[in-house]
C-alpha cells in the first residue's frame, strides 16, 4: 500500500470528498424537488379544501333559500286554503239564501194559487147560488103571482123611483 504524505494527496481523500459533494448536491436537488412536490400538494389540497368550503356554502345557501321557498309556499297554501274556506263559506250562505229565497216564491205562489182557487171556487158557488135562487124565484114567482099582483108591484116600484134615485 501506498502511503502518501498528506492526506489531500491520497486519491481515496478525494473520491470521498466528491462523494459527499455529490450527496450533498443530490440532497439538496432532491430535498428541493420534494419540497416543491409537497407544496403542490399541499397547494392542491388547500384548493380542493377552498372549493369544498365553497361548495358547502353554496350547499348551505341553497338548503336555507329552499327552507325559505318551502315555508313561503306553506304559507301561500294555507292562504289559498283560508281563501277556499271563505269562499266555500260564502257561497253556501249564498246558496242557503237562494234556496230560501226560492222556498217562499214557491210558498207565495202556492199561496196565490190557493187564493185563486178560493175566489174561482167562491165565484162558482155564488153564481150556482144565482142560478138556484134565480130559478127558486122564477118557481116562486110563477106560481104565486098573478096579473094583479104583478100590477102592484109594478105600481109600487115606480112610486119608490123618485126615493131610490135621490139616495144614489
Amino acid at each position: 500500500m501506498h502511503h502518501y504524505e498528506h492526506f489531500w494527496l491520497n486519491p481515496t481523500f478525494w473520491v470521498a470528498v466528491s462523494f459527499v459533494i455529490f450527496v450533498v448536491l443530490l440532497g439538496r436537488t432532491m430535498w428541493n424537488k420534494g419540497t416543491e412536490a409537497l407544496d403542490a400538494r399541499a397547494a392542491k389540497i388547500r384548493a380542493e379544501l377552498d372549493e369544498a368550503a365553497r361548495l358547502r356554502a353554496e350547499a348551505e345557501a341553497m338548503r336555507r333559500q329552499a327552507d325559505a321557498d318551502r315555508k313561503a309556499a306553506l304559507a301561500e297554501a294555507e292562504t289559498l286554503i283560508a281563501r277556499a274556506k271563505l269562499e266555500a263559506e260564502r257561497l253556501a250562505a249564498a246558496t242557503a239564501a237562494e234556496a230560501e229565497a226560492a222556498a217562499k216564491r214557491r210558498e207565495r205562489m202556492a199561496m196565490d194559487r190557493i187564493h185563486a182557487a178560493e175566489a174561482s171556487a167562491l165565484t162558482e158557488v155564488r153564481q150556482a147560488a144565482a142560478s138556484i135562487a134565480t130559478a127558486a124565484a122564477r118557481e116562486v114567482i110563477a106560481q104565486n103571482l098573478d096579473a094583479a099582483a104583478d100590477a102592484r108591484l109594478i105600481d109600487a116600484a115606480v112610486a119608490d123611483l123618485p126615493k131610490v134615485l135621490r139616495a144614489a
